[in-house]
């Protein structure tokens, strides 16, 4: 019975975030599908997904000419009057351009004493402090991001001083994994192929 339980949990391990980005995706065409099948003329299986594609695409090409430009800063601007709009809208915006922009997001694993200084746990260094954070400071602190387990979009965001940070040689990969499961998968060297 021990060994059913373990492969159940394996298999919801798999399953689970398989299905969510499946479900997520196939809404979105699914929506695009029924809005262009309602109103274009022409309609076939997998409109949807050619709309989404042609819509980042040209959204993407057009962002990068000076009009365009001028029209999002005017969006922007008309978002930043209202309220809790403008929350909502700058948090997305300054996450989703540092998922999409950065190249070292989630990439140094680190120990990190947390959440007592008796405890380790692994985190991941961030962006450089900015001047005011820095200045408060009365030693070189880092901001390290240490996610829950199951959840890595919940976390903590802590200033650890410098000395206390261990580097680990072991992949963002196993270390997201290692938290991600709650510790059932230890992470692996750099050197270790899987």
């Amino acid at each position: 019975m021990n060994r059913i339980s373990k492969y159940f949990i394996n298999g919801l391990i798999v399953i689970v975030p398989i299905a969510i980005t499946a479900f997520v995706v196939v809404q979105i065409f699914s929506m695009a599908e029924d809005l262009l099948g309602r109103h274009m003329p022409v309609h076939f299986p997998g409109i949807g997904i050619v709309a989404v594609v042609i819509l980042l695409i040209v959204t993407g090409w057009l962002s990068s000419y000076w009009i365009l430009k001028r029209l999002l800063e005017f969006g922007e601007r008309l978002l930043d009057s209202i309220p809790i709009v403008k929350f909502i809208y700058k948090s997305i915006k300054q996450l989703s351009t540092a998922v999409f922009e950065s190249q070292h997001l989630f990439k140094q694993a680190v120990l990190v004493p947390y959440p007592h200084p008796g405890a380790k746990s692994i985190g991941f260094i961030m962006s450089e402090l900015s001047e005011p954070l820095a200045e408060a400071m009365d030693e070189e602190h880092v901001c390290v991001y240490v996610p829950m387990s199951f959840n890595l979009t919940n976390g903590f965001n802590i200033l650890v001083p410098k000395k206390d940070i261990i580097a680990l040689d072991i992949t963002s990969e196993s270390a997201l994994q290692y938290i991600f499961t709650a510790g059932t998968i230890m992470p692996v060297r750099h050197d270790v192929q899987k």
